[in-house]
């Protein structure tokens, strides 16, 4: 992504955004006309029909301008709705018999933004509102504020999705909440958390030119994610982002936000509770139609019965779902032998219970003795009941070993703030953390607190609540030291840098002890990297191309000096390399 994406010069014109969602002089005329109209509409339609949640005047038709345009929408949580409403023609037709209805339900409203029919919120955007509780206003200033954000980035807006408690029908006018996913995938001339801070800055700032631009008092909140850190959050698990999936409707999607919404309602992106408990909950179900159902139904219906929950486990465990087959070897092998979590006999319920069902399929069964069946069915109440008390000591045994790696993790971000302050990690680092942040005022004192609360919980017995704390508490300390940290070593290859003009280019110089890479031109899309030995003398040899991988695995190994010196042979090589011509800017100093 180029940086000049991000400069204010190509902020869009808010007289353009108006002037595109501006209602027409004349269109205003005639609202003025039909005011006493649509007032008199209002107050009957909703005191009528309380499941109506918005009213609007969309702008005219340019073929039959006599013609009123008016939209409803209404709440049809409560289906019995459909029954009545079409009464709200009636009532528009005997105010006025221009009036032209157009009702939608805000499930109908949903499945269109879902199937990527965004149409109605650019009418939604230029309509008067008649009533509203809040969902249209929200949407209006959406549209405006997308409007500008998709004028400014183009192509790397991935998605925009309203929030999911926006199209509940209860939405209160004073909280609007949407979310943007940015593609940073092409980021080189920043970092990511820099990039990170100028896109919040920004989309903070066009959310309130829209709020505005809408005549929307209500706060519009905006939550921007770069790309890499969503699709973070997305293998972690992270409930936020979970919720947003789940709960989301997208107001645009280039093909990414829907598939990620499907892949989370079929369970696929994993570890998934909803999968898991469906899982467990299709075993219970089944069950209790077995008594029901004929031959081949009982069989197979009786088999996954048990055969679902087995997979869940190892699920839960950290493991890919096995075939059927696997399951029972790896249900022996990991939960009997190896963890002494779960009894032999219950392995051995499940071989039955898979014979069986075999035994049908295969035709060496050809009915079902009523005794038999009664045996399978209290071997298989019996093996999920204990496959549920299973499912809690896997979850205590992995959230003892999440709270585990959790310290280390946070042991290990330590070590990593120590080395970037030039302090060799001793036996005590949480001590030296002490001295060299807290006592230097570097972070706030409440890291300090969360990190010594990690450590001491690392060997207790904690309730769901406390793990629940310490993962949601962790996340944020390791998060704010690693920003630090890349922030620090930002900082640091600053001053290693040495930049210079000649024409009308500028170019760039690392110098990295005894390494140096050289970019010629820092404006240009394809950049051109050599990579150089830095001699005695301060020159430059060995000059060969290089490229901007292998500058980010050169700073992966080494540490950026503390101090960089720059002799004067350093100029006269890149005056040989530029011309006599160059201009090297050293800090504020020009030579």
């Amino acid at each position: 992504m180029e940086a000049a994406k991000y400069n204010d010069d190509c902020k869009p014109k808010i007289e353009d955004i108006e002037k595109d969602l501006k209602i027409p002089e004349e269109f205003k005329k005639k609202l003025e006309k039909l005011k006493v109209e649509l007032e008199e509409f209002k107050k009957k339609v909703v005191k009528e029909f309380k499941e109506v949640i918005g009213i609007a005047l969309f702008p005219p038709d340019k073929d039959n301008k006599d013609k009123v345009n008016v939209f409803v929408l209404f709440n049809d949580e409560d289906k019995k709705v459909y029954a009545t409403i079409k009464n709200i023609e009636k009532i528009a037709k005997d105010i006025d018999k221009n009036i032209e209805l157009q009702l939608m339900s805000l499930s109908d409203l949903k499945e269109s933004l879902l199937d990527g029919k965004y149409e109605i919120l650019q009418y939604i955007a230029m309509s008067a509102f008649v009533y509203d509780k809040g969902l249209l206003s929200a949407l209006k200033v959406a549209e405006i504020h997308k409007v500008m954000a998709l004028k400014k980035f183009e192509k790397y807006i991935i998605s925009y999705v309203g929030a999911g408690s926006l199209f509940r029908g209860d939405s209160k006018p004073n909280d609007i909440d949407v979310f943007i996913v940015v593609d940073d995938t092409d980021v080189k001339r920043m970092s990511r958390i820099e990039l990170k801070d100028k896109l919040g800055a920004i989309v903070r700032g066009m959310g309130a030119e829209a709020s505005r631009i809408a005549g929307v008092e209500a706060s519009f909140h905006v939550q921007t994610y770069i790309l890499t850190d969503f699709w973070d959050a997305v293998k972690d698990a992270h409930p936020v982002i979970f919720t947003f999936l789940r709960d989301g409707i997208p107001l645009y999607d280039r093909g990414v936000f829907m598939p990620w919404k499907l892949l989370l309602k079929m369970g696929r992106i994993k570890p998934s509770p909803e999968a898991i408990e469906m899982q467990m909950d299709i075993g219970q179900k089944l069950l209790e139609r077995i008594k029901y159902k004929m031959l081949g139904v009982v069989g197979e219906d009786l088999y996954y019965a048990i055969l679902n929950p087995a997979q869940a486990a190892i699920m839960l465990y950290g493991m890919a779902p096995p075939t059927p087959k696997e399951t029972i070897k790896i249900l022996d092998e990991i939960f009997v032998k190896r963890e002494k979590l779960l009894e032999k006999k219950y392995v051995t319920i499940l071989e039955k219970i898979y014979k069986y069902y075999k035994d049908i399929e295969h035709g060496k069964i050809k009915d079902v003795q009523g005794k038999d069946v009664d045996s399978l069915l209290e071997d298989a109440k019996d093996y999920l009941d204990r496959l549920s008390k299973l499912f809690k000591q896997i979850e205590d045994k992995k959230d003892k070993e999440n709270v585990k790696e959790t310290c280390d993790n946070c042991l290990a971000v330590v070590k990593d703030s120590l080395v970037v302050n030039n302090i060799k990690p001793g036996k005590d680092i949480v001590a030296q953390f002490r001295k060299e942040f807290i006592l230097n005022n570097k972070i706030p004192k409440k890291l300090y607190e969360i990190l010594k609360e990690v450590i001491e919980m690392k060997n207790k017995k904690l309730s769901s609540q406390e793990i629940e704390k310490i993962r949601r508490e962790s996340r944020m300390f390791i998060k704010t030291m690693v920003e630090y940290i890349q922030r620090k070593r930002g900082f640091e290859l600053e001053r290693a840098k040495i930049r210079f003009k000649y024409g009308d280019k500028f170019g760039e110089a690392l110098l990295l002890g005894n390494i140096a890479f050289i970019t010629e031109n820092i404006d240009a899309k394809e950049k051109v990297i050599s990579r150089a030995k830095i001699n005695k003398d301060g020159g430059l040899v060995d000059i060969k191309k290089s490229s901007f991988e292998e500058l980010e695995q050169e700073l992966s190994k080494i540490s950026v000096p503390d101090k960089v010196y720059i002799k004067e042979k350093v100029f006269e090589d890149l005056r040989k390399l530029f011309g006599k011509d160059i201009e090297i800017l050293v800090n504020y100093w020009v030579f």
